[in-house]
């Protein structure tokens, strides 16, 4: 947040200040309403304002304090006035505090991810008909085919679905309609290896822990860094 951005915030929720109707009485105010270009752009402004605010935690950020300084620069009657070279210390030192707050987040995201990964696989590998590969793979046989497997140069065609582990689905090729093509291996190693294992018309479940999957990565806006993810894989064909 540059000293540029937060006196348009300020400004802005200034304008949110003023733009509600008063209060017939204590106990029924009157509903507030948008009529005019001028409410209409103020509340978006003061909503826009909110937005880039609210993630300044507490400790930080002082409403009252903020309303004053807003107050008093809209009039022209700052009170404590600070040159340039003081207000980019402290924006500075605002950036700094939130990068060091989002980087703690990211750390404790990432923590939990590989705990709850590594806490469901070892569950899973318990469970009848799942096998453990040396890699740490994962699968299980829905249904065996009978055809040839698949090498590391082949490819091969393959309807599938992807999920996390708490049951959300992230890709589905039969919800496209449509099975998908690739090159054994030019996809996660764990697709790499798991197809490996697969006869043609097979259908596997493989369960991909996070350094076979997309690890420190993730991939989109549903698969976070060290995520392990579960897919169910029916090999359709085999190209050579």
């Amino acid at each position: 947040m540059n000293i540029k951005k937060f006196v348009l915030a300020s400004a802005a929720a200034l304008a949110l200040v003023n733009c509600g109707t008063p209060q017939k009485t204590v106990t029924q105010p009157e509903t507030f309403q948008l009529k005019t270009f001028q409410d209409s752009i103020s509340y978006v402004m003061g909503i826009n304002s909110g937005e880039n605010l609210r993630d300044i935690p507490a400790g930080i950020f002082d409403f009252k304090a903020f309303e004053k300084g807003l107050k008093e620069s809209f009039k022209d009657s700052v009170v404590y006035k600070l040159d340039e070279a003081a207000s980019r210390k402290l924006f500075q030192t605002l950036n700094d505090t939130m990068q060091k707050i989002e980087k703690a987040k990211i750390e404790e995201q990432i923590a939990a991810n590989k705990a709850e990964g590594a806490a469901f696989l070892e569950e899973n590998a318990k469970k009848p008909g799942v096998v453990t590969t040396e890699s740490g793979l994962q699968y299980e046989v829905l249904r065996e085919g009978d055809g040839e497997k698949p090498g590391p140069g082949d490819r091969v065609k393959v309807n599938y679905e992807g999920k996390l582990i708490d049951g959300t689905v992230f890709d589905s090729s039969y919800k496209r309609g449509e099975p998908l093509v690739f090159g054994v291996s030019q996809v996660i190693n764990g697709w790499t290896e798991g197809l490996q294992l697969m006869p043609t018309g097979s259908k596997y479940r493989f369960y991909i822990p996070q350094n076979l999957a997309y690890g420190e990565r993730g991939a989109g806006k549903d698969i976070k860094p060290y995520a392990t993810l579960i897919f169910d894989v029916e090999l359709l064909e085999v190209l050579k």
